[in-house]
Order: structure tokens, then sequence, then C-alpha cells
């Protein structure tokens, strides 16, 4: 069994931060001390890694990201391969990407197809949400079969008429579904009947620049679809997570329901922490990089969203990783904004992000890993073998400079995307190295992973309930 001892760093967790050596063995932690103990010095290993003047982390979790996804007639850029592989580069050594249901098939068959595309493929270890397309009776009894196999968490959508859309009904049958089995809904929640009728609007008036993309996805429309979610899942006893929250005012929604004493939960994503409708107004068709739905939101709706974090009005930070290349995918919609793929790239900079976040005195180093690590592996059903460093833990560990200057860029990332929506932005902070179950996948800034180190995680049921 190969032992590995990092020495000499600042581990960070949720709870702690401690000057402590890290003995890993058999792809575990097994055990911290205090550096310069005696139990420190005398652990033997095969390996060391040096970790003086560095943070020793969990490896993050990003709980929403969407590998080859089909989308608007386009794929998300980023196979299994590349974009755990990218994960890896930025510290995040989980994913839970999403399964999708086709209309009229079996929640079965939409899982079989995603195992079948990542199988094999991942640097990095992997779970599955299921997306709900189709909440029938075959749909609703196939809940309960997913969710004792560890498929523990189900997306609804309130927008996408006609692709991926549910109505109310719909959605409190998959609630009171998911009150009876453990499963925890996660919403898409915007009113997307009432956003196609302004699209129609929008572009019969010639408004078709992808700024209006922003324009027609009111945050009125946003706050309502929270407001309607919320309710129902009060109405269905079952616990409700919103994913991608981008504005004040569903903010305002998810804390007066956990205000409440309400299981509700709320994510938001660094695109809507760093980047605003000056990037959608970009000129020459710029903006289409930055379309995504939610969309992006005036800047002063930051602030809101990094209280919403410090206040634990939201738990967790994922990236809704969906990447389009500009040329030849987010193209499509030169002349009419609703043609353009929605999503951005982002898996390879949250945590960079997030660290310049600490840097900048939006959030604490603890609270930065808590909303990162700690809290998704809890959300999701992962915690504690991912999220932490604790004895037991899987060792995912990343060796993180926090002095290093880099600036991101199309040219140095790793996402099989031809742009970078935070492009010429410097941070502070970079990973060093990245172990994955206790095998480096990132050395010195080297990637020595492989495709197929990564392995499928069956999760538990969300343990905040």
């Amino acid at each position: 069994m190969s032992r590995t001892v990092i020495h000499g760093g600042l581990v960070v967790t949720a709870s702690d931060e401690i000057h402590a050596d890290v003995l890993i063995e058999g792809g575990r932690i097994a055990a911290l001390a205090a550096h310069g103990t005696d139990a420190a010095t005398s652990w033997s290993a095969d390996r060391r890694i040096d970790a003086t003047g560095m943070y020793v982390l969990p490896g993050g979790v990003d709980a929403h990201t969407h590998m080859e996804m089909p989308f608007g007639g386009t794929y998300a850029a980023d196979t299994f391969e590349t974009g755990t592989r990218a994960a890896a580069w930025g510290g995040t050594t989980t994913i839970v990407d999403f399964a999708i249901q086709t209309m009229g098939r079996s929640l079965r068959e939409g899982l079989d197809t995603w195992h079948a595309k990542a199988d094999g493929k991942c640097a990095v270890d992997y779970g599955f949400h299921m997306i709900l397309s189709d909440v029938d009776d075959s749909s609703l009894k196939e809940m309960d079969r997913l969710v004792a196999e560890g498929i523990t968490s189900f997306k609804l959508f309130m927008a996408y008429p006609g692709v991926f859309y549910s109505d109310d009904g719909q959605i409190l049958r998959a609630m009171q579904r998911a009150s009876g089995n453990g499963g925890l809904v996660m919403m898409h929640a915007e009113n997307g009947i009432a956003i196609d009728v302004l699209v129609e609007q929008a572009l019969a008036e010639g408004r078709t620049d992808p700024r209006y993309h922003g324009d027609v996805r009111k945050v009125a429309l946003e706050a309502e679809a929270t407001h309607r979610a919320v309710q129902l899942a009060r109405v269905a006893g079952a616990p409700l997570y919103v994913v991608h929250v981008s504005a004040d005012e569903a903010v305002d929604e998810i804390a007066a329901a956990r205000h409440k004493g309400l299981p509700v939960f709320g994510e938001t994503c660094p695109q809507y922490l760093f980047l605003s409708t000056d990037n959608l107004a970009e000129p020459g068709f710029e903006g289409a990089k930055y379309v995504c739905s939610t969309p992006l939101r005036p800047r002063e709706h930051q602030e809101v969203l990094w209280r919403g974090l410090r206040n634990n009005e939201l738990q967790v930070v994922s990236t809704d990783h969906c990447p389009f290349c500009f040329s030849g995918q987010k193209e499509m919609g030169r002349g009419d904004f609703s043609k353009i793929p929605n999503g951005m790239p982002g898996v390879e900079n949250r945590m960079d992000l997030l660290h310049q976040a600490v840097v900048d005195g939006h959030l604490s180093r603890r609270r930065w890993i808590e909303i990162a690590c700690a809290s998704p592996a809890r959300m999701f059903g992962l915690y504690p073998k991912k999220g932490t460093i604790a004895p037991g833990a899987d060792a995912d560990v990343v060796i993180y400079d926090p002095g290093a200057e880099q600036t991101i860029s199309a040219e140095t990332h790793h996402m099989a995307v031809d742009y970078s929506a935070y492009e010429g932005r410097r941070v502070t902070g970079q990973v060093r190295t990245v172990l994955s179950r206790g095998v480096p996948v990132i050395e010195d800034r080297a990637y020595v992973g492989h495709a197929g180190h990564g392995t499928y995680l069956p999760r538990g049921t969300c343990q905040y309930l």
C-alpha cells in the first residue's frame, strides 16, 4: 500500500485552518499531525510533497456541469475527458453532471447514455443528477429506483417550453415523489412561458443582439418562478435546491423561505459574481460569449449574491459549465439572440476566482472551501468521502499557491472551447499539485493524469435534511 506525506502546508477545510502534515495511505487520508511533532516526523512514505508556504485543500466539488450536452442543434464542446482534465487543472476533483431523459423515453435510457459517455473517459471522479424532461407515472416510479441506486437528485425546468419545461402539476408530482423517496429536486427557476412571449416580441421589433437575451429574461421572472418553486415544494413537503441564482429578488425569495425554516437551498455561479450585463453588451457580437440562462445581471446584483454566500442564504458555488465555442456554435445566433446556445465555460476557473474573492475580502478562507468543496459534497450525499481533509476521506487534495499570480486566458486554459469568459483577468492564487484518491493528476503544474482514472460515484441523499 503506497504512502504519501504532504508536509509543511496550511490545511484549510470548511471548519479548520491548521498547520499540519497529512498522511495518505491506500488512496485515503490516514492521519493529520501538527508539523514537526513526533507523530508527523515518524511517518515513513513512498512520496513526500513539500507544501511549505502553500495551502493544502480538499479537492473542489463542482455539482453542476454539462459535458457533451446537446442544446439547440449542437453539443457542449467539452467531452468528459477534456472537461474533467480541465477540472483537475483548476483544483476540482469531483464533478456531478446531468444525465438527460429524452422526452417520451425512460430515465434509465437517459442515464445509460450518460454512463456510456463518461465511462473510462474521466480524469477525476464523477456522479450524475437526472434531468426529468417528461414527468408521468412511469418516470415517477423510476425516480424511486434511481434514488436507491445513488442518483439522488432530479432537475426540473420552469424554462424552455417544448424542450425541458414542466408545468406546475408535473413539478408538484415530482416533488411529492421526492418527499417520499429522499431525493432532492433541483429547479431551473425562470418563467419560461412568459420569457418566450418577450423573446418573440423583441425579435419582431428588431432587437436581435445578444444583450437582449438578458433584457427578456427579467429579474422579476426569475423571482416569480423561485417563489412558485418554493411554494410547490412547501405543499409537497419536499426540499428544494434552486440552481444558478443570479439576481437579488431570487435571493430574497430563498432567504424568506429559509427564515421560515423550509429546507430550501440556493446555488450561484462565478459568472454572476464576476461578470454582468456589460459583458452581454460587448460590441461586434462578442456578447454572445456570455449568453447563459439565467442571464448575467447588472453589476449591482453581485453584492447581494456575495452577501447571500456570507450569510448562508446561498450554500453552493457551482459553474454550470456548458461551453460552446464562439466560432461555429455561439455564431449560430447572429441576427437572432434566441438561437445562441445557452452556456459558458468555467469548470477550470471556479476555485481560482473564489480564492480571488478571499483576497478581495468577500469571503473567508474557510467559507471558500465550504461553498466550493464541503457544502456541495454534503448537499449531494458525498461527504465526508469528498469535500474535506480528515481521516477516512478520499485523498482528493490540492496543493495551492496563494501568492502565485496568473492571467486567465483561452491561450492557456485546458477547456475545449475557443474563448475564456474571464479573458485577461488577473487573479492571485494557483493550483500547484492535485491528487485524486492519492494519485497525482497535476504535479507541479504538469498534467500527469489519464482518462479512466476517475470513477463513478453513487451518492447518498442530501445531508442537510
